[in-house]
Parts: structure tokens; sequence; C-alpha cells
């Protein structure tokens, strides 16, 4: 594996930028300025960014509820995130999505989702348009434990190989469904283990290793590319904030808080990258200063934003026919 600096500097970039735009979204919401429920990705920036740095605007991802990051990987434009957080008129979606909806087809990005194992059937089709189109377009299925024991998941799974469709099953394996540990919901000992059901590779690798799931994702993606078929990774990792905003994590131990806080992707990546002299600590203090504000004026342009106007409530609910 080998990466530019200019790369190098793009992840960690990316990954700041999704740590910070979560925190503050966790501030806002405790203050009461947004609307609505949040899902916050931080602990798992490595996945997204891991598995996106090998994607184009021409690729797509479908996403969960905890779809923050995801759009951020993606590159979804962080002002109009978050006036869509906001519920305002410039938002992503115009303000009808809220966090948990976040789409920008534009980017490949076909939406966060508040229906546990929706992305799934979603993937099919956009990997089903690529195989019938004739490109070499990919689709990253991103999906958590919990929905990995929704049947949507296991007829997605079984359906991409039976067409040989070119979609990657990523399973961002935090360790909780909720508040239900995975072990508890979950009789195989790897996710991954269930590939060999569907005749489709499966590797288990750590979520909180940026490179880790680089390596893996290369692979996988680079297999759909050449038509041969998808793929399931496991990302074991966890996340920094409750379930939902506000969930006082009460299932989960102080020693456990502790031990996942060691393991910080962002740190974790930082450490490596100076041990290498790959990156200076003038380079990641520099863009830490620049993220910073990038992150404030998202929250500025949110909102100065209008609200949408009221007659807006009965649009882009059906297709109008011509």
């Amino acid at each position: 594996m080998s990466m530019t600096k200019e790369k190098i500097l793009d992840v960690y970039a990316t990954m700041k930028k999704i740590r910070m735009f979560e925190d503050k979204v966790a501030e806002l919401f405790a203050g009461g300025k947004l609307p609505g429920f949040v899902h916050l990705y931080a602990g798992e920036e490595a996945i997204a960014v891991g598995m996106c740095s090998h994607l184009s605007d021409r690729d797509y991802i479908t996403s969960t509820h905890r779809g923050h990051g995801h759009c951020i990987a993606k590159g979804v434009d962080i002002n109009s995130m978050m006036a869509e957080v906001y519920g305002k008129a410039t938002g992503a979606c115009n303000g009808k999505g809220g966090s948990m909806h976040i789409a920008d087809v534009d980017k490949g990005m076909l939406g966060a989702n508040g229906i546990v194992g929706a992305g799934g059937p979603l993937a099919c089709g956009s990997g089903l348009m690529a195989k019938t189109l004739g490109t070499d377009q990919v689709t990253v299925c991103f999906f958590g434990d919990g929905a990995a024991e929704q049947g949507t998941m296991h007829e997605s799974m079984n359906l991409a190989c039976c067409w040989n469709l070119p979609v990657v099953f990523v399973c961002e394996n935090n360790g909780y469904a909720e508040s239900t540990p995975w072990g508890y919901h979950c009789a195989a000992k790897n996710i991954s283990d269930r590939g060999v059901a569907y005749d489709m590779p499966g590797v288990t690798v750590d979520g909180a290793d940026f490179f880790a799931v680089y390596e893996a994702a290369e692979e996988s993606i680079g297999r759909a590319r050449r038509g041969e078929g998808p793929s399931l990774i496991e990302c074991r990792g966890f996340r920094y904030y409750g379930h939902f905003e506000g969930d006082a994590l009460l299932y989960m131990t102080d020693a456990e808080k502790a031990r996942n806080r060691e393991r910080d992707p962002i740190e974790t990546f930082k450490k490596r990258v100076l041990e290498r002299e790959l990156l200076s600590e003038s380079q990641i203090a520099e863009i830490d200063a620049q993220v910073a504000a990038i992150i404030e004026e998202a929250v500025k342009f949110a909102e100065e934003s209008p609200w949408p106007d009221n007659k807006e409530v009965f649009t882009d609910v059906y297709v109008n026919y011509p």
C-alpha cells in the first residue's frame, strides 16, 4: 500500500472534519438548537474514510441512521449538511430530511436511512444499474451489527452474489445494537464469517485502524470493479456517544469507555504518520485550525439560513408525472 503525502493530509483532514462536526452537533443538540434526533459517528471515522478513500463521485454508498461520517467521507458539502441538521431551506435535502436522511446523489451518497437494514436493497439496485450499463461503478453498503440480523441484509447479500453485483458490504460493528451487546444477539463468532454462506469473501478488521480498513477496502473495491462480485468486510470499532445523543451509556462500563479512548482512530493515525515522518506536527496543527474554522462557518451558514417556506410542506412528497 502506498499513499502520497497529499492523500495522507486529506485523510487526516476528513477524519478530523467528521470528529469536529459530530462534537459540534452534540453541543448544539444539548443546547436545544437542533430539532429531532441525532445519532453521532464519532469514534468510527477510520471506517468511513478508509472505505470512501477508494471511491469517486461516480461510485455510490448507502448509509444508516448514523450517517454524518459517511456523508463527509463521501464529499457532501458540510455547510449543506449542517443546514439540513438545523432543518433549514439551504440544507442538502431542503431541510426536509434532517440528521437521519441526508443525501446527495451528485456525490454518490444515496442517503442516510432511519430504517435499520434498509441500505442493502438500495445497494443492490445501484449495483444492478452499474452491471446493466457495463460501468465500473461500485456501491459500498454500510450497516451496523444490529442490522446484520435483519432479513433485508441477508436477502441483499444473497441477491448480490446470485447476480454477481459490484457491491461491498461493510458491517460497522461498534459493539452494540442500541444497548444490546453484539455477542448477545449474534451467534456467529465473526459477522464476516457469514460471507461463506453466500460464497463471497469475508474479512474482519480493526475499525479503529485506518490503514487496516484502507487495505481491506482496496482489495474488495478493486475486486468489485473487475466484475468479480461482492465482498463482506466487518470493521470492529466503537462509538464515543450513545446510540442517540442524550443516551446515558449506562450499558457501557467506565473501563470499556477508557479502552476505547486509548484506541482513538484519529490519534492512532496521527501517531503513526508522525512516527514515520509522513506528516509534521505543524501540518497537523494547521489542518486542525482549518477544520475548526470550516465547522464554525457551517454553523454560521446554517443559523443565518432561512426556514423552508410553509408551502414547501406539499412539495417533494409525490412525483408529478406529465
